[in-house]
């Protein structure tokens, strides 16, 4: 049975690293015209694989990403390592998925004190910070963890074109990645890996040695691209569903000694924004037209301000909460438009970053977030300089029978 993982950074062991370990030497052409693995199409203007180190990039708990390859793409890989700083040089991965995870092993450093090792599909590029935070903490807990999803319809085992076997469903699960290991696990199971015995993911291995692996609930939205079609993301939406419009609105005040946050980007400047979170104003907006369009109330009734718990804040981290409240009503994001008021610093520059931060904590494509940024031609308190106000739009897909009806 999965069991629901909340991550909380300070129950990680203070020496602990986490190195992500992506195999991408793979040659299926099934998606695209097939001029290319399906790892460097193009997603939003980028390589797929692209997105899935960023994805990585941006969470704060991965220390290392190592990504294995193979040596015909290297001119591919190298036009985007520039873009990563966690990235490590590239290994060339082999035949198996098994051979490339052990390559990318054993180009580690030496490894010290508390070490985990995740391994993620260059091909999930939709995973979120939150699933990615629990597989951490379950694999420091466990020593092995991976997300799954039940499944929903029913299997048969067949042979021949006749019916073996009805499985029962209750107990199965469908398996996604990351998956988590301490570096001691994986290392073993990957060095008990025998010729013609390959695996499909990295848990199987870790079963073969004996290792019990811990599961935790995945993520609908976390879907392997193998086709085009997989890309069509709302191909499966009933059509009795629902299209419903939020807006949000938040205004903070300007403190001294505070960095000035907004959209999950640390932004230059003199002074930041007064707030019992982080003061994130343009990611309070969204949260609260999420909410708003969800009927699920405000941020307000979810994170008050009176919780110690929620002191000091990052709010991407309530973002993030938000999604998973939405994913288990099957609430899906279609699009969110938002503005930042703010007569100085300059913005502009940053508005990439914070639609990229905030489409990560959503767990959509970056082309689904606008983030715009206007002064107020110095009329009001924005013009005054006193404070920041943003409002935010959204656009959600609920099916007919959801929260808040």
């Amino acid at each position: 049975m999965a069991t629901r993982c909340s991550f909380n950074s300070d129950d990680l062991p203070a020496m602990t690293k986490t190195t992500v370990i992506i195999p991408a030497a793979g040659r299926g052409r099934r998606f695209g015209d097939g001029s290319l693995p399906k790892q460097y199409q193009l997603l939003d203007g980028q390589p797929i694989l692209w997105h899935t180190i960023r994805a990585f990039e941006t969470c704060p708990q991965v220390d290392a990403i190592v990504v294995a390859i193979h040596p015909d793409d290297t001119p591919a890989f190298n036009a985007i390592r520039g873009d990563f700083t966690k990235l490590s040089p590239a290994v060339h991965g082999g035949q198996e998925r098994t051979d490339s995870v052990r390559r990318a092993l054993d180009s580690l450093p030496e490894a010290g004190g508390d070490e985990v090792v995740l391994v993620h599909d260059a091909v999930r590029p939709w995973v979120s910070l939150a699933l990615i935070e629990a597989v951490i903490l379950t694999a420091v807990r466990h020593g092995a963890a991976i997300p799954a999803l039940p499944v929903t319809e029913t299997v048969k085992v067949v042979a021949e074109g006749v019916v073996l076997e009805s499985p029962t469903r209750s107990r199965l699960y469908n398996a996604q990645t990351p998956q988590g290991f301490s570096r001691e696990i994986l290392q073993r199971a990957a060095a008990a890996v025998t010729d013609g015995a390959p695996a499909t993911d990295e848990a199987s291995l870790v079963e073969r040695v004996g290792v019990a692996v811990h599961v935790i609930p995945g993520e609908a939205a976390n879907v392997k691209i193998t086709t085009a079609a997989d890309l069509a993301a709302d191909s499966h939406v009933a059509a009795s569903d629902e299209l419903r419009v939020g807006m949000g609105y938040d205004v903070h005040a300007f403190a001294e000694h505070r960095p000035l946050i907004l959209g999950g980007v640390r932004i230059p400047s003199e002074h930041g924004l007064l707030g019992h979170s982080d003061a994130d104003v343009l990611t309070h907006a969204v949260i609260d037209a999420l909410l708003g369009a969800a009927r699920l109330g405000d941020i307000g009734r979810l994170f008050p301000d009176d919780d110690p718990a929620f002191e000091g804040i990052d709010s991407l981290i309530l973002l993030d909460r938000v999604r998973q409240v939405l994913v288990d009503a099957g609430i899906g994001v279609v699009n969110v438009d938002a503005t930042v008021m703010a007569q100085a610093p300059k913005l502009s520059p940053y508005v990439e970053a914070m639609c990229s931060a905030m489409a990560a904590a959503l767990g959509v494509q970056t082309t689904r977030i606008s983030v715009k940024a206007t002064t107020t031609e110095r009329l009001g308190f924005v013009g005054r300089e006193e404070g920041m106000a943003a409002q935010a739009t959204v656009l959600l897909r609920v099916p007919s029978v959801a929260v808040g009806d």
